[in-house]
């Protein structure tokens, strides 16, 4: 068990920890509403430059999403004529998920903002203390991973989200 002024200070770092995580969730997501985009469609666009090509399973593991999550965002991005369903040519039954040209460049777009905001943030670092602060996410992580870092879905089904 830790020492009191260890916990005490654990404390404060884990709810500091998570309000940051919110105010970085709060900015991505309004500027990423100004071309459009919600943070998960953003996920999904910017998967596929990396991953184009691949099923709907394998977005939604990708992702860390369940099926029925993925099938929405898929129904939404193809609606707005930013990614395209493919049949397989081994099994109609199954899709690869492409991006459109319009998809392509509102991808791009998102990747940018991102890439502004992090340069008005972390980007602001020295080299030194972003390595420093890397090697105490992964730690954590780590430690996240050794609790069993299971959480459940909406439907009560396990999902891994340590994997991060």
């Amino acid at each position: 068990m830790m020492n009191p002024r260890a916990d005490d200070l654990a404390v404060r770092v884990w709810f500091r920890f998570i309000r940051l995580e919110s105010r970085l969730q709060t900015a991505v997501s309004e500027r990423l509403r100004t071309i459009g985009l919600s943070v998960p469609q953003c996920d999904v666009l910017t998967t596929l430059t990396e991953a184009e090509g691949v099923s709907q399973q394998d977005l939604a593991k990708r992702l860390y999403v369940t099926k029925g999550n993925i099938s929405g965002l898929l129904d939404r991005l193809e609606g707005a004529g930013m990614v395209e369903r493919r049949s397989t040519a081994a099994d109609r039954r199954q899709y690869e998920i492409y991006l459109t040209p319009a998809g392509r460049e509102a991808a791009e777009r998102a990747i940018c903002i991102q890439h502004a905001l992090i340069g008005a943030t972390l980007g602001q670092l020295p080299a030194q203390d972003l390595e420093a602060f890397e090697s105490l996410l992964i730690a954590t992580r780590d430690l996240f991973r050794a609790q069993g870092g299971l959480r459940t879905d909406e439907a009560g089904a396990a999902v891994d989200h340590a994997r991060a």
